[in-house]
């Protein structure tokens, strides 16, 4: 396993010193080392920046999420204020989380940092690895990916993480429809949208119709999974199957 996280410092450093990377060029180092030191589950990298501002990668067991890795690149700082906005948002609702920019790695659980570690530095020479540092990271990963999520004790415990899917995805809907209407798009979300304003509620705002659409999605799933009387994973199918017509929003 250390052979497998100093190969990915040499791999870094090879990069970098070509002088003109970008936070994508280390993409897939990170991923060979994640899917090189872990076991039983799959790592999705996603190339292209997503509208949504999606994490770059997602971790998956048996093709269900577990975890989300945000990469930033190496230059770039973790505390600096351009970031500040999306880690914060991510934190909130993402319960498995690392932010790293190849460098460090700071794991959060249901947005509390659980640990930081620092497998290697920018150094005169290019990047130069801190290999007491290696079994930290590795049992960081290990605790990452088999992460089993929170037993929810109570409604208080969970109207909260309900509530911070649903903030989310309202403000992801409503960067999509900023974005739709800055290109003069006019897809499947934008008509719903005029559609709401010419039948409901003829002066609501985009922020306004988000939040609607996105508690709608939550609160729609949830009434769908407490249905669900199979003992398999909640699957779309199953959802679209279960969710009340009260929640359908087409």
């Amino acid at each position: 396993m250390n052979k497998s996280i100093g190969d990915y410092i040499a791999e870094l450093n090879r990069i970098y010193k070509v002088g003109n990377a970008t936070e994508h060029s280390y993409r897939p180092a990170l991923q060979r080392l994640l899917e090189n030191i872990t076991q039983g589950v799959a790592i999705t990298n996603e190339p292209k920046q997503i509208a949504c501002g999606a994490p770059d990668y997602v971790v998956t067991r048996k093709g269900i999420p577990i975890g989300y890795i945000e990469a930033k690149d190496i230059v770039v700082g973790l505390d600096g204020k351009q970031n500040k906005e999306q880690f914060d948002r991510y934190k909130k609702s993402l319960d498995n989380l690392i932010i790293t920019n190849y460098l460090v790695f700071r794991l959060f659980e249901n947005g509390e940092l659980s640990i930081s570690v620092t497998i290697g530095k920018v150094g005169k020479n290019g990047i130069e690895a801190d290999s007491a540092q290696f079994e930290v990271f590795a049992g960081m990963i290990g605790d990452f990916t088999n992460y089993k999520g929170q037993n929810i004790r109570s409604s208080e415990q969970l109207s909260k993480m309900m509530a911070a899917k649903a903030r989310l995805m309202a403000g992801i809907i409503e960067k999509a429809l900023d974005e739709d209407a800055a290109q003069s798009d006019n897809n499947s979300l934008t008509e719903q949208l005029k559609g709401f304003r010419d039948v409901l509620i003829h002066d609501i705002t985009t922020k306004g119709f988000a939040d609607i659409y996105a508690q709608t999605i939550a609160y729609g799933m949830f009434a769908a999974c407490l249905h669900d009387e199979t003992s398999g994973v909640f699957s779309r199918e199953a959802a679209a199957r279960l969710i009340p017509p009260s929640n359908r929003i087409y």
